[in-house]
């Protein structure tokens, strides 16, 4: 069966749903963005897990089995700096609900789909996100082994399934052809 997605979010359509999600979702959705983790990785994060010195988090169980040491970007960071002023005294969890206890997914499933839907958006999926961070990667020119590394994917040809191409992040792809050509010489 060809499962493949092509869709993730472009800058437009991010600051759209960050900007109808409540405070809560929108710390998830952005940390989701700029991590790729799976929901449950990032609704199962605990502070113990967290190192803000040297900028990592380490995900214990992860869908390969393997463990998984993710280095964070500012953003990420920020997040997580914003999420250590208040913490929960039921649980280590990073991300947990009003009652301090982990996060339902689907709570958060029907958090997210109502904000789509107040912005007009079809056909995207909670897990598009991790689509969203593998794209950008790519477009921005991080090479595929350093993506399926940060995805935790065992196989290449599965980052390949999440990392897309458009056609001005394919520009200089083409264009490194043109160095030292002249066609007055031809």
């Amino acid at each position: 069966v060809d499962n493949k997605r092509d869709r993730w979010l472009n800058r437009d359509e991010e600051k759209q749903v960050l900007g109808n999600s409540p405070d809560w979702l929108r710390e998830i959705v952005t940390f989701g963005l700029h991590t790729g983790l799976r929901l449950q990785e990032i609704l199962s994060l605990e502070w113990s897990r967290v190192n803000l010195f040297r900028r990592t988090i380490l995900i214990k169980e992860t869908k390969n089995g393997n463990p998984k040491t993710l280095p964070l970007n500012k953003i990420a960071l920020d997040v997580l700096n914003q999420r250590s002023t208040v913490k929960s005294i039921k649980n280590d969890f990073v991300f947990f609900n009003s009652n301090g206890e982990k996060i339902n997914s689907n709570v958060l499933r029907t958090a997210f789909y109502s904000v789509l839907r107040e912005v007009g958006f079809d056909n995207f999926r909670l897990h598009d996100l991790r689509h969203t961070f593998a794209t950008r990667l790519a477009q921005a020119g991080v090479d595929i082994f350093k993506i399926s590394e940060l995805l935790g994917h065992k196989d290449i040809k599965m980052t390949q399934r999440y990392a897309h191409h458009c056609p001005d992040s394919l520009r200089d792809g083409v264009e490194v052809l043109e160095t030292d050509y002249n066609l007055t010489t031809m």
